[in-house]
């Protein structure tokens, strides 16, 4: 039997190595479509698949999930090319602009909470983020609701009573709830836009969920660890390659007493790739399933339960909201966002009930 996958963010990082993964495992039966923003960069992903699996069938798709118009023209392609689709992987994401408080870091590194800050970036990373044309926080537009639009336009492929389909989104060790306002849910106010996406992500998959199994779609998060992937680098992009170099022995150090430092994409894509060999129905919608790395390099994937029960009823008008917002958004003009936010309580009512 075919499968259908399509890949966010295939052409580099933990994305790419998945693909390649996917392939190895199943080379005959898989369609795969990589979409990316740039081109050049996909046509290279895509040669560098077809140079280790001469026989794939590997397509392109142009999409910038920070651009409303390119998502929908992507979606439209992707109806017009295949009539199921099997697996999402929501992999794209930035995180622009880091800037590493070195004051807070060299606190961090003499205190109790020096694995949590190398692990989660906590305290010591805040991002400039931008606005789209579109008018939407940039990280917010391309981590989250260009995702979500997608999923919405591909409904007709991913929503069927005879069989399952599976949304995977990669989120992040550093989704912080402290940073998350259901009030900001762009994060416009604040200085760490990317955890509060990621915070969202989390969110928004538990109520995926609740609207869309009954439908056959099912949506699961995972947690790559501390990857070093060109989002890493980026975080210090004045460091010349040889510091990181010499970093690289105190992160096999520390990887011995914490199994999130997965440090490579091969180890930080094995929950994407675990999760492909699963039956969706049987995962747990409120876990988030982490890539981790023993002290000896094997890699493995673990359910840690995120959302258990007293915090789920008090969080469901929250997960209400999100999806009703995002929703609501992506069904109105990008002109009238004024009515938009006016109508929020009206919309979580009607959405809850």
């Amino acid at each position: 039997m075919t499968i259908v996958v399509l890949v966010t963010g295939a052409n580099s990082g933990i994305g790419l190595v998945l693909c390649e993964r996917l392939l190895s495992h199943n080379t005959d039966g898989l369609q795969l479509c990589l979409a990316c923003r740039n081109m050049g960069r996909a046509q290279a992903a895509r040669s560098a698949l077809l140079t280790s699996h001469p026989t794939a069938q590997v397509a392109l798709l142009q999409m910038d999930t920070s651009i409303i118009s390119s998502v929908i023209s992507a979606a439209q392609e992707v109806k017009h090319r295949y009539n199921r689709l099997d697996y999402i992987y929501l992999n794209a994401g930035i995180m622009p602009n880091p800037q590493f408080d070195v004051r807070a870091f060299f606190k961090g590194v003499f205190s109790s909470d020096i694995i949590t800050m190398f692990a989660t970036g906590k305290g010591i990373l805040t991002q400039k983020d931008s606005v789209t044309p579109d008018g939407l926080q940039e990280v917010f537009a391309t981590n989250l609701f260009g995702h979500f639009i997608l999923i919405r336009e591909l409904e007709p492929l991913l929503c069927h009573l005879d069989r399952t389909s599976q949304l995977i989104w990669t989120s992040s060790s550093n989704a912080n709830r402290s940073v998350f306002n259901l009030e900001d849910i762009q994060h416009q106010r604040g200085t760490q836009p990317y955890s509060s996406s990621k915070y969202a992500t989390d969110l928004l998959s538990l109520a995926l969920n609740t609207h869309y199994n009954k439908q056959g779609l099912y949506s699961s998060v995972i947690c790559p660890g501390f990857v070093m992937t060109n989002l890493t680098y980026g975080i210090l992009p004045s460091f010349p390659a040889f510091l990181w170099t010499l970093l690289m022995p105190v992160f096999w150090l520390i990887r011995v007493f914490t199994n999130t430092f997965t440090l490579t994409p091969y180890n930080g894509a094995e929950a994407l790739f675990w999760l492909f060999k699963q039956k969706p129905e049987s995962l747990d919608p409120r876990a988030k399933y982490h890539s981790l790395t023993s002290g000896l390099g094997n890699s493995y994937t673990q359910p840690r339960t995120v959302w258990q029960g007293i915090f789920i009823k008090m969080k469901f008008k929250w997960y209400c909201k999100i999806i009703n917002v995002v929703s609501f958004l992506s069904f109105v003009p990008l002109c009238r966002w004024i009515l938009i936010w006016k109508h929020q309580r009206l919309c979580m009512r009607n959405y809850c009930n």
